[in-house]
């Protein structure tokens, strides 16, 4: 990847209390390389790489977010051409701006919002760097879920603020929106259900395995938990959800072949 399209997730990033043995757990996991950055005294942003390229990071929580009880999570970024245009829009959209557009050294420039159902993302306005360097291959990004108390605020939002087409599926009882950058799919929505418990609205990224089944039992081994077991989506693929020992969730999914 050189760039990234607007309305395109474009990187990932863990949040955890033990930034040591996060990298540890995800190095085993998916053969990711480091390459840490020197954010401070003693921080270090951690970037995860395949083949050199860039992919994820982990940064540690900070002590504010520890004292407002945050758990460990993994944080989404959308890719915009201007940040601060973005910013404004997610505001007249019923969105929250937690944090202003400000730049980031000279990689980008960047703000975060709460959506109207609650939901934290990151806005990205790409300068020296993009985001990830691979996308949708084993080990990397390949889809970014949202899981929302109020799914039809959270359609309305979305597709307002970039641009997202709307694909609805239906799968059973439940509805499945699958947001489009053109004809491309950028994206996943779906109602979080009584049945599913107490459950905040939040964006859940989706790596790529070759076997989920096989990553699964080798997060397990390694100290992660089986929160939603190996599982058959009918014509899309396989896909499991994990919590990694310090406690952020992700998933892992293999796509079906395409026809």
């Amino acid at each position: 990847m050189t760039n990234h399209l607007p309305g395109t997730f474009c990187w990932p990033e863990l949040a955890t209390t033990d930034q040591a043995a996060a990298k540890k757990f995800y190095t085993a996991l998916f053969g990711w390389g480091i390459n840490d950055q020197p954010t401070g005294p003693d921080a270090v942003y951690s970037m995860f790489t395949v083949g050199g390229r860039e992919v994820a990071a982990a940064r540690s929580m900070d002590p504010q977010q520890k004292s407002m009880g945050i758990p460990p999570h993994w944080f989404s970024y959308i890719s915009a051409k201007n940040a601060d245009e973005t910013l404004a829009k997610a505001r007249a959209l019923g969105g929250k701006v937690a944090m202003d557009a400000f730049d980031v050294m000279d990689a980008g420039r960047m703000g975060i919002v709460f959506d109207p159902t609650g939901a934290a993302f990151g806005v990205w306005q790409a300068n020296k760097n993009i985001g990830a360097h691979l996308l949708d291959r084993p080990g990397t990004l390949v889809w970014t879920e949202q899981m929302s108390t109020d799914a039809e605020a959270s359609r309305n939002f979305y597709s307002k603020l970039f641009d997202w087409g709307v694909q609805l599926h239906e799968m059973g009882p439940m509805t499945y929106t699958v947001f489009l950058r053109g004809e491309m799919p950028a994206g996943g929505l779906m109602q979080i259900t009584p049945d599913m418990g107490r459950m905040p609205s939040n964006w859940l990224p989706y790596f790529g395995s070759d076997n989920v089944d096989a990553t699964t039992a080798k997060a397990v081994e390694l100290g992660g938990t089986a929160i939603m077991p190996p599982a058959d989506i009918p014509n899309v693929g396989r896909f499991s959800v994990i919590q990694d020992p310090q406690g952020a969730t992700f998933g892992l999914l293999k796509f079906l072949p395409r026809s």
